[in-house]
């Protein structure tokens, strides 16, 4: 009996992620943990009080889609001006995901400044990698092992 609840647990574990949704999920997570991290760190992005962890939430959730949708447009038509600058205009096109989210949040996400949200992409470009290597894909992975 131990056997067969192992087994099925292990199969619904797999599917759970496995399941695209599952991973969604879990890399809005880790943008909003980046977004609170990033929001005690520098005074040109705040996130409202009201609701702190919602918006950074919605916040997150906003960004994840602008990156799946326009960020691959933008970072075409900038591709030339990438190339020459070797790479230093493509936090330039972070930063202007970072004003959409702060224009459709309005005060509830505001970013300001220029150098300073430059620096603040940078960053999150960063701990997006670290997120995505220490936390996310041992997970993705961890369930694909078993299989």
């Amino acid at each position: 009996m131990n056997k067969i609840f192992i087994i099925n647990y292990n199969s619904n574990r797999k599917k759970l992620i496995k399941n695209k949704f599952f991973e969604w999920v879990l890399y809005i997570i880790c943008y909003s943990i980046i977004l609170i991290i990033m929001s005690v760190l520098f005074k040109s992005l705040k996130i409202s009080n009201e609701y702190y962890g919602l918006y950074a939430l919605l916040a997150s959730i906003i960004i994840y889609f602008l990156n799946q949708t326009i960020k691959p447009v933008l970072f075409f038509i900038t591709l030339p001006i990438t190339a020459l600058t070797m790479g230093l205009f493509y936090p330039l096109i972070n930063v202007l995901i970072l004003y959409i989210t702060s224009f459709i949040l309005g005060d509830k996400f505001v970013v300001s400044g220029i150098i300073i949200p430059f620096f603040i992409a940078i960053f999150i470009s960063l701990l997006n990698i670290v997120m995505e290597g220490m936390i996310i894909r041992p997970i993705i992975k961890g369930g694909n092992r078993n299989g």
